[in-house]
This record gives C-alpha cells, sequence and structure tokens, in this order.
C-alpha cells in the first residue's frame, strides 16, 4: 500500500522538491562545493520559502542515515529515490553532502544573490504560470490547433481564472526585467515549453512583451464570464 500524501510530505515532501532539482543534471556536490542543481534550489528556496530549507535539511538527512528497509519497500511506504546517475552505495554519502549545504547555508545565512534560472527545474520553478501557458498553448502541435498566435492567447484567456492571467502577467514582466540578451530570451521560452517561433515581426523578448502588455486586454474581452465577439 502506498503512502498517503499527508504522511508522504510530512516525511519526504521536502526531500522531493530537492531530487527534483536534479533532473536532468549532474549529482556531482562536493563537501566544499555544492553542485549546480543545488545552488538552483537555493537560490529559488531562499528567496521564495526560507523555511522549507530547514525541512529539506532534516527530511535529507533522516533519509540518509535511515534507507528504507525490505519491509518498507515491500509496502510501498518510501520514497522512491529516481536515477541521480550515483551507484546505490554513494546515494548515501551524496545526500549527506546535501545536508551539510544545506544546514551550512541556513546557519550562515548563506542566501545566494538573485540570478536568472540557470537550470531547467529553476525555470519551471520560478515562472510556473508562464511554463503552463507556453507548453500548454504553444507546443510544436500549436499551428495545428489555431490559426494565429493571438488565437491560441484568446483560448487561454477564455479558460484560464483571472487571477491566473494576473499571475501570468507578473512573470511576464519579471522576466522582461532580467534585461537577458535575446538568444537567451528564446532559450527561456524553450526551456518553459514553446515549442514553436514568435510570431512576425517579434523577436522574443518583443513577443513577451506584448504579451505582458497586452494580456490584460485579452482577459477582458474573452476571460471565463465574458462573451466572444
Amino acid at each position: 500500500m502506498s503512502m498517503k500524501p499527508l504522511e508522504f510530505d510530512r516525511r519526504y515532501g521536502e526531500l522531493d522538491q530537492v531530487i527534483s532539482a536534479y533532473t536532468g543534471m549532474p549529482a556531482d556536490d562536493e563537501p566544499d562545493r555544492p553542485s549546480e542543481a543545488l545552488l538552483a534550489y537555493l537560490r529559488h528556496t531562499w528567496h521564495t520559502r526560507p523555511w522549507a530549507l530547514a525541512t529539506a535539511e532534516q527530511q535529507i538527512r533522516e533519509y540518509a542515515r535511515n534507507p528504507p528497509g525490505r519491509l518498507r519497500l515491500s509496502l510501498g511506504e518510501f520514497y522512491p529515490m529516481p536515477d541521480v546517475g550515483l551507484s546505490e552505495s554513494a546515494i548515501q554519502d551524496w545526500l549527506l553532502v546535501i545536508a551539510d549545504h544545506l544546514k551550512r547555508s541556513v546557519e550562515e545565512g548563506e542566501a545566494p544573490p538573485p540570478a536568472g534560472p540557470r537550470t531547467h527545474w529553476e525555470w519551471h520553478a520560478r515562472y510556473p504560470e508562464l511554463g503552463q501557458f507556453l507548453g500548454g498553448w504553444f507546443s510544436q502541435d500549436m499551428p495545428d490547433e489555431f490559426p494565429d498566435h493571438d488565437a491560441a492567447v484568446r483560448d487561454y484567456a477564455a479558460g484560464t481564472d483571472p487571477q491566473l492571467v494576473a499571475r501570468l502577467t507578473g512573470e511576464l514582466h519579471e522576466l522582461l526585467a532580467l534585461a537577458l540578451e535575446e538568444s537567451d530570451y528564446a532559450l527561456a521560452m524553450a526551456e518553459l515549453g514553446m515549442e514553436v517561433d514568435p510570431p512576425r515581426p517579434y523577436s522574443p523578448s518583443g513577443w513577451l512583451a506584448h504579451l505582458a502588455d497586452g494580456l490584460g486586454g485579452f482577459e477582458a474581452d474573452y476571460g471565463p464570464g465574458s462573451a466572444s465577439p
């Protein structure tokens, strides 16, 4: 019998957040150097949920010291550690290194300075609604589903709660405030799930700015409860 969600979160919820940050990234933490994946988790969590860092340290250390035995494995009541590219014998030491980095970060107040996302996990953790929007409405199937980009935006606005549209607008402004190079904005959009090019004549940042300025109008005209023309 698998573990119930509440119990899972109590034991492993924040551990799972940390391990998720390693998706597609090497688990190459050293005692004197956190990995890029762990830095991404620290950077995001310090500036959004700093209280979660101590929970992460506790859950990771407990899991490393008490890995699931045969009974828990047979019952399914354990955290299924994904493949991070390490042997089973190396997992325990690696987890303890992570826990030590988290402990040091909290005790010494070592919060990474604000910076643009550097990993796939960090892009989606920082811009969740933008990831839903680009990945859901601008996949490679978008040209078959909508006549143009504006039609896809209208479809999003028509079926999305106004609070989420407002959240998307805020995330767009935050992304634009990073003042990235155009190639980096193109990379950001790809990381967040966009599989088609922006409409002509817009550059990647130009289209994002167009969306940030125009989403309010789309929502007002086509939001839930509004009549389509």
